[in-house]
C-alpha cells in the first residue's frame, strides 16, 4: 500500500507512514510525533495501532478489515502467521482510534451484513496456539496430560498431543510421558522449550555462548529488519549481534541484552565460534525443519516433516543441500523461509542418530519401467542416503512381477511357437476335449499365477527391457508334461497335411472349430471333412481362390462339392482359365500348379 501511495503524485503536505512492531525505533517516533502545522498524515498501521497506541491528531480510520494472527497447524506441528478477518470486537476497537481525542469517523471496507456475521472475538489464545510450553509446565507441576485441571476453555487435544510429541522428540519427556531430567533443565529456562533444548544441548557441545545468541535472536524483532529482506541467512544476523551494527540499533541492543541474560542462567562465557556451527544449533531447536534441496528446483525444499518449503528469491542459501530452518510463515504445503543456516549430513547424523530410520525400499517404478531396490535413511520424511540392494532376491523378483502385471502379459516377448501352444491348449481346455488336466493358459489366470511359472526365470531382471531375455516358447512347454504335450500335439496339431501333400497351418483362435484355410484346388480328391480331437471336431474349411481370396466357408465338404462347386467352378473358370476346375472334384487329382500347356 505505502508503495502504491508513493507512486501517486500526492500533494506535498501529505506526509506518509508505516507503523508495525518490527519498525525502527526512529520510523515508530515518526509515526507518532505531531503533524506540523500545515501538514496531514497518512499512517499506515498493523493491528498494533489497535489497541496500544494514541496518535495525537488521528480523526479518520480506514479499516481494511482483516488481521495477521498467528495460527498453530496441529498437522504440520508448527504455527504460522494468517491473514483473517477480524471480529466484531476488534472492529469496535479499531473504530475508537478515530475518536480518542475528537470526534472522527471510521470508514469499514465491508458491509453492515457482513458485519453482522463477523464472530463476536477471535477464539481464545488457547485454542490456536503451540502449546509446548504449556505442556511442559503441566509435567513440571505434575500434570501432563491436564486432566486434572479445569479451564475456561479447554486446551484441544490434538494440539495437546502434538506439543507433548515434540517434547518427547527433543527429549524432554520419556516415552511413557515423564517428564526427564533434561525436560526438568528445559523447564528451568524462561525461553520456548525448543530454544531451551537448543540451550542446553549446545552447552554440551561446547557452543553454549553461541547458543545464547541464537535464543536472543529467534527471540528478539529482527536486527536486519528492513535492511535486506532476502537474506534470511542466520550467519548475517549472529555478526551484526557480534559488531553491535545493525538496520535496528534498538533490536540489535534488546538481542545483546537477552544474549548476556541467557549466559548468566546457564552458567557459560562469551566465547569465539565459528558461524558454520549455526546450522547445528537451529536444528537442534527446530528438527523437524530441518531441510533437503528439491532435485525439482533451485530454492525449493522438503523438511523432516514433510512440508515443502521456498527461499526468497536470489537467495544466497538457495545452492544449500541441507538447511536448519528457524522461522518460516504460511500455511499450506508449502511455506516461505525466513530465516535459515546450512548444515552438512554429518551434522544431521550426529545431531538425530537415535531418530534415523533405515528401510529397504523395493518397488516398481511406473515412470522408470524397472524395479526400484535401495536401502534408505531417512530423518523423518527426509532422505539422507541410499545403497543399492542385490537384485537376486526374492523381494526384487516379486516387485518385478508387480510390474509384470501393471505393464500386462503383451510385456512379455511371446514367440510364434509360445503362442500356438497357449491358444491349443486354451482351445482344448475350455471345450473339454481332453482328459488330462491341461494347466489354465488363459491371460486372468497367467497373470495371477506368475510367481508359480515365471518368477523362477526372473534372477537378475529388473527391468522392462531385461524380459526380452526370456525363452517364452522354453517357460510355456516347461508347464506341460511330457505325456500332455504329446497329446497337444495329437489332439490339436499346428497343421494338417491336405492331399497335395501341403502342410497347412491350422488357427485354433477364432472358437470352438479351428479354422484350416487352404486354396480349393489342394483339397480335390478329399471326400471328408479333415476332423482333430481324435476325429471330435471338424475343421472349418476356407476355400480359397487362386489368389487367395474366400471362395467358401464350409464344415461339410461333401455338401459343398455336391451342391456349392458347381457354381464355382463356372465363375472361376473364367476367371481363372489357367488352374484346373474339373467337373468332379471328388475324384480329381488335387494341384498346387497351373494346367500344363
Amino acid at each position: 500500500v505505502e508503495s502504491l501511495l508513493l507512486d501517486k503524485e500526492l500533494p506535498e503536505e501529505i506526509i506518509v507512514h508505516t507503523l508495525f512492531g518490527e519498525a525502527s525505533a526512529k520510523q515508530q517516533q515518526a509515526a507518532l510525533a505531531t503533524v506540523p502545522r500545515g501538514k496531514r498524515k497518512i499512517i499506515l498501521s498493523t493491528s498494533i495501532a489497535e489497541t496500544s497506541l494514541t496518535i495525537d491528531g488521528v480523526r479518520v480510520v480506514i479499516d481494511s478489515g482483516l488481521a495477521r494472527v498467528p495460527r498453530f497447524d496441529a498437522k504440520r506441528g508448527m504455527s504460522g502467521l494468517v491473514t483473517t478477518q477480524v471480529s466484531q470486537a476488534n472492529a469496535e476497537q479499531r473504530r475508537g482510534r478515530a475518536g480518542r481525542q475528537a470526534p472522527g469517523i471510521c470508514y469499514r471496507l465491508w458491509t453492515e451484513q457482513q458485519q453482522m456475521e463477523l464472530p463476536k472475538f477471535l477464539p481464545p489464545e488457547i485454542l490456536v496456539s503451540d502449546l509446548a510450553p504449556f505442556a511442559l509446565e503441566l509435567a513440571r507441576w505434575g500434570d501432563a496430560d491436564a486432566k486434572r485441571l479445569r479451564f475456561l476453555d479447554a486446551p484441544p487435544e490434538k494440539h495437546l498431543t502434538q506439543a507433548r510429541t515434540l517434547l518427547t522428540q527433543l527429549g524432554a519427556f520419556d516415552v511413557q510421558g515423564k517428564q526427564t531430567e533434561h525436560g526438568n533443565a528445559m523447564a528451568e529456562l524462561p525461553v520456548h522449550p525448543r530454544l531451551a533444548h537448543m540451550l542446553v544441548k549446545g552447552k554440551e557441545l561446547h557452543l553454549g555462548s553461541m547458543a545464547c545468541d541464537v535464543a536472543a535472536l529467534l527471540e528478539e524483532r529482527d536486527v536486519l529488519r528492513g535492511e535486506n529482506d532476502s537474506d534470511i541467512d542466520l550467519a548475517s544476523r549472529w555478526h551484526v549481534l557480534q559488531t553491535g551494527k545493525g538496520a535496528s540499533r534498538f533490536a540489535v541492543e534488546r538481542a545483546q541484552e537477552q544474549s548476556a541474560r541467557l549466559r548468566h542462567l546457564l552458567n557459560v562465557r562469551h566465547g569465539k565460534h565459528d558461524e558454520k556451527e549455526l546450522g547445528q544449533l537451529l536444528a537442534l531447536a527446530y528438527p523437524e525443519r530441518v531441510a533437503r534441496r528439491r532435485v525439482s528446483g533451485e530454492g525449493r525444499y522438503q523438511m523432516v516433516s514433510g512440508t515443502g518449503a521456498i527461499l526468497p528469491k536470489k537467495s544466497m542459501l538457495s545452492r544449500e543441500e541441507f538447511l536448519a530452518v528457524g522461522d518460516v510463515d504460511g500455511i499450506g504445503n508449502e511455506v516461505k523461509i525466513f530465516l535459515a543456516a546450512p548444515l552438512i549430513e554429518k551434522e544431521i547424523r550426529l545431531a538425530f542418530d537415535e531418530q534415523l530410520v533405515e528401510s529397504e525400499e523395493i518397488h516398481w517404478d511406473e515412470r522408470e519401467e524397472a524395479v526400484v531396490a535401495r536401502k534408505v535413511t531417512r530423518l523423518g520424511a527426509l532422505e539422507l542416503s541410499e545403497v543399492p540392494l542385490s537384485t537376486s532376491s526374492e523381494k526384487v523378483t516379486n516387485a518385478m512381477l508387480d510390474g509384470i502385471r501393471l505393464l500386462g502379459l503383451d510385456a512379455l516377448p511371446w514367440t510364434k511357437d509360445a503362442d500356438s501352444i497357449r491358444v491349443r491348449s486354451e482351445w482344448l481346455r475350455i471345450n473339454n476335449l481332453t482328459k488330462s488336466s491341461l494347466p489354465n493358459l488363459s491371460n486372468e489366470e497367467l497373470l495371477e499365477t506368475l510367481e508359480d511359472w515365471l518368477a523362477p526365470y526372473l534372477s537378475g531382471i529388473t527391468r522392462r527391457v531385461h524380459l526380452q531375455k526370456l525363452d517364452m516358447s522354453m517357460i510355456i512347454r516347461a508347464m506341460f508334461s511330457f505325456e500332455q504335450l504329446r497329446e497337444l500335439e495329437r489332439l490339436a496339431p499346428t497343421h494338417l497335411t491336405v492331399p497335395t501333400g501341403s502342410h497347412i497351418p491350422l488357427d485354433y483362435s477364432s472358437g470352438s472349430q479351428p479354422i484350416l484355410a487352404v486354396r480349393l484346388q489342394e483339397m480335390f480328391g478329399e471326400t471328408e471333412t479333415p476332423t482333430v480331437a481324435n476325429g471330435k471336431v471338424k475343421v472349418l474349411l476356407h476355400l480359397l481362390s487362386p489368389a487367395h481370396r474366400p471362395l467358401a466357408i464350409t464344415q461339410d465338404l461333401p455338401s459343398f462339392w455336391k451342391n456349392a462347386y458347381p457354381d464355382v467352378r463356372k465363375d472361376m473358370r473364367g476367371r481363372y482359365p489357367k488352374h484346373y476346375w474339373p467337373e468332379n472334384p471328388r475324384e480329381a487329382e488335387p494341384t498346387r500348379r497351373v494346367k500344363r500347356k
